[in-house]
């Protein structure tokens, strides 16, 4: 019981009070009105500050329960997403099989049992967390390779979009193979879809230039293995990288953003007549 509203004058005691069983939905309302030696325009006079109170108390409670209705949602939506970010660094450094929904709880700031409240299951959360980072670079990609663009410029675009989305995720590599020897055709799927990589289109374009003697023969997915392996081979084995030349984080970040020039060069000059 809650109260919004008392006016006392002359022993006289007009009161407003917002009552709900439950704070989900709008409180009703009681007026009450005490009095001695209250006058028939008295009581017209206090019915007509009750009725208007009456307004003014369900205006009041109802932008209190909007304001903590609000609220509500905006933590939630809070809460699920500090359950991804933890799920995706959990999921990345362990894979499916080692990582525990405890770990995930734990990194996240919250009990295991809202951690099951919003994801029933780890194979759930896992899958959204596959497909999200799988596919963050797959549509351009895709885009690239079934341009009309000359192939050369193919080439470096395809390049640098790859080396800059592996820069911006390097344990995306380990995590998508992983999953992929883990359960290929699964894996596949997810990444996919219903859909194929754009081979064809890119095998057509190879061919007829090999035709028209442009470039040196080469088969499409050779020249597409040779630019995805060359891409991605120096994050798989970052640790031994840095290593063997003696860089840090960010030395080797710099490191592959010249890549992204040399491989291109690389590549091409490799089928460049």
């Amino acid at each position: 019981m809650k109260k919004v509203k008392a006016v006392k004058r002359n022993c006289i005691c007009l009161q407003l009070e917002a009552c709900s069983a439950s704070s989900q939905f709008p409180p009703s309302f009681k007026i009450s009105i005490s009095h001695n030696r209250l006058s028939y325009k008295g009581r017209r006079f206090f019915l007509e500050k009750a009725w208007r109170y009456r307004f003014i108390g369900i205006t009041f409670v109802l932008t209190k329960w909007l304001n903590y209705m609000a609220k509500a949602i905006k933590e939630d939506i809070s809460t699920e997403q500090r359950i991804l970010d933890a799920a995706k660094q959990v999921f990345m450094e362990n894979g499916l099989d080692g990582a525990r929904m405890q770990d995930i709880a734990d990194k996240a700031g919250i009990n295991k049992a809202l951690l099951h409240y919003y994801f029933r299951s780890k194979d759930k959360l896992f899958d959204m967390i596959f497909i999200e980072e799988a596919r963050k670079f797959m549509p351009k990609v895709v885009e690239i390779m079934s341009s009309e663009l000359p192939l050369f410029e193919k080439i470096e675009k395809f390049v640098g979009e790859y080396i800059d989305t592996l820069s911006k995720n390097p344990l995306l590599p380990i995590f998508i193979l992983n999953e992929i020897n883990r359960n290929p055709k699964d894996a596949m799927k997810k990444i996919w879809g219903n859909q194929r990589p754009p081979i064809d289109k890119v095998e057509e374009h190879v061919a007829k230039l090999v035709k028209k003697e442009e470039i040196k023969p080469i088969k499409g997915y050779e020249l597409m293995i040779n630019m995805v392996s060359l891409c991605i081979f120096p994050f798989m084995v970052r640790p031994m990288v840095q290593w063997v030349t003696k860089t840090n984080d960010e030395e080797f970040l710099k490191m592959m953003e010249q890549r992204k020039k040399h491989v291109a060069k690389f590549v091409i000059d490799s089928i460049r007549k």
